[in-house]
């Protein structure tokens, strides 16, 4: 394994210490080799996307989205990657994982274009159907620039219309692993052509139970394709995947500068219980993006709705929910529409919003891990932001232990509502401007076929409920557990047990 130890958290247009180191291992002996540590000035010197080996048209099609310098990931990764070697990444979320991967599987796929009837020849495996849409929407505009398709396939969403998509042809798949297991059990998809890889997220998919069925895709895709894998750790379940899929990887990583805490302001109030729903009303009401954190889902609800009665926008998500509603929900986050997301731990990993000002722990989570996570929605590619912990009196010993494991240090205060801190953290806010969707952002709705819509938004006829969303009697089984002829196993919310896999599987459409 080669690995590139690690450099700094910034794009190369900050002002940071960017430290590399290559080193040859083996499983017997370790050879290191020279380090180099460059100061960054403050104008961006670092190397061009075309001069890390992008092809000129992916490049052009980045300049057109404002993006024309690699951030930190990106230009360590891109070489190795875009020479066709295994890569394991190591990175927190905002460090730009997406284009670290994204571009050398876009740049391998548009390398050889391919029309009409086809199976995909690259494949991204993700454990939430909203990371699923986002990558999507960060790589479809490129893909399109080099004439390369890109598809979403995810539980929740109706089947048929992914089968439709599949069955025109696709280059590259972005799925979560249940719902893709599914169609290629209907003989609707295929892997037999898959030539890269990426595995994104791959800690957060062990946490939920998803490694088995990732284990068998991966098997089912060429011994020799290219596997690019990131994870923001690389212990437990994560090690024998890499061990088993990954050959001879280059391994790069991305820290923080002051260890791996995010580069957001800390800070925790202890208050009584009465005051607790209050306090939270009044950061919520905080200018900007915010997104607070609850335990559970009826919690979520219960929040959102407060929020709402006291006059704040704010949108609730968690995996109860119909995926159309969490769609929207996140639409009108990311739009500033609603500027307040509550949420629980499951959409920890599968918000990636830029310009996050804070994040509020309403409810304090259960371990140091699941506080990073949370906490890495702020201060998200070298932003500021605020992450605030609102602490019972007997919950402040326990979340002093969490603290320290996550290398913060905030000073815990005894606070009530109204108080100093409160209205210094509120003033210090800064508003977002609401961003009002064109008819042709509604008309592309969130990537993938589907009907058109109406003008209202909807479909003709009102709107098309994606199966599952609609009401039935108690003991019906719902359409979207039964597409096609089987249950779908994907179409259970993120947060529950990984998917079962297995059954038997018809004939493939594409004669694989």
């Amino acid at each position: 394994m080669t690995l590139i130890h690690p450099v700094s958290f910034e794009s190369n247009t900050s002002e940071n210490t960017v430290q590399s180191t290559s080193e040859n291992t083996s499983t017997e002996n370790t050879s290191a080799a020279e380090t180099a540590v460059v100061e960054a000035p403050a104008e961006p010197v670092g190397p061009t996307f075309g001069q890390l080996g992008l092809p000129q048209p992916l490049v052009t099609a980045l300049e057109r989205r404002g993006i024309r310098h690699p951030f930190a990931i990106q230009t360590s990764a891109l070489p190795d990657a875009l020479a066709g070697r295994d890569v394991l990444g190591k990175a927190a979320t905002g460090s730009g994982k997406t284009l670290a991967f994204g571009l050398p599987l876009l740049a391998r796929i548009g390398a050889e274009v391919k029309h009409g009837r086809r199976a995909p020849r690259g494949l991204v495996l993700v454990p939430t159907r909203e990371l699923a849409q986002q990558v999507h929407d960060n790589l479809a505009p490129l893909g399109q620039a080099i004439d390369v398709q890109l598809a979403t396939v995810y539980g929740g969403a109706p089947m048929y219309r992914q089968i439709q998509q599949l069955r025109r042809g696709v280059d590259v798949i972005i799925a979560t692993p249940g719902r893709l297991q599914d169609l290629i059990n209907q003989g609707e998809a295929t892997l037999a052509e898959v030539v890269v890889t990426v595995l994104d997220e791959a800690d957060f998919m062990a946490d939920l139970g998803f490694l088995p069925v990732v284990k068998e895709l991966l098997d089912q895709t060429d011994r020799n394709a290219q596997r690019l894998l990131f994870s923001a750790t690389l212990d437990g379940e994560v090690d024998s995947l890499v061990r088993r899929y990954l050959k001879d990887p280059a391994r790069h990583e991305v820290v923080r500068p002051g260890g791996e805490a995010t580069p957001a302001e800390h800070l925790a109030f202890s208050l009584a219980f009465r005051d607790k729903l209050q306090v939270a009303t009044e950061l919520a009401s905080r200018p900007g993006r915010t997104i607070v954190f609850a335990r559970t889902q009826l919690g979520v609800d219960r929040l959102a709705e407060n929020l709402k009665a006291a006059g704040i926008r704010a949108e609730a998500i968690h995996g109860g929910l119909p995926q159309a509603a969490r769609r929207r929900a996140l639409e009108e986050f990311t739009d500033a529409r609603s500027p307040v997301l509550v949420a629980t731990d499951v959409a920890a990993r599968g918000i990636h919003v830029d310009d996050v000002s804070l994040v509020l722990h309403y409810d304090p989570p259960t371990d140091s891990k699941t506080y990073l996570h949370r906490s890495g929605r702020t201060a998200r590619a070298g932003a500021a932001g605020v992450v605030v912990s609102l602490l019972l009196p007997d919950q402040v010993g326990q979340a002093k232990r969490r603290f320290r494991q996550a290398k913060v240090d905030p000073p815990v205060d005894r606070i009530r509502p109204g108080d100093a801190p409160i209205t210094e953290l509120i003033a210090s806010g800064v508003p977002v401007e609401p961003k009002e969707r064109t008819q042709r952002d509604n008309r592309r709705g969130s990537g993938g076929p589907g009907g058109r819509p109406h003008r209202d938004g909807g479909h003709r006829g009102g709107p098309r409920r994606s199966f599952g969303d609609r009401p039935r009697p108690s003991g019906e089984r719902s359409s979207g557990e039964r597409s096609y002829g089987e249950r779908s196993s994907s179409d259970r919310s993120y947060g529950e047990r990984g998917p079962r896999s297995g059954g038997r599987s018809r004939p493939s459409r594409y004669g694989n």
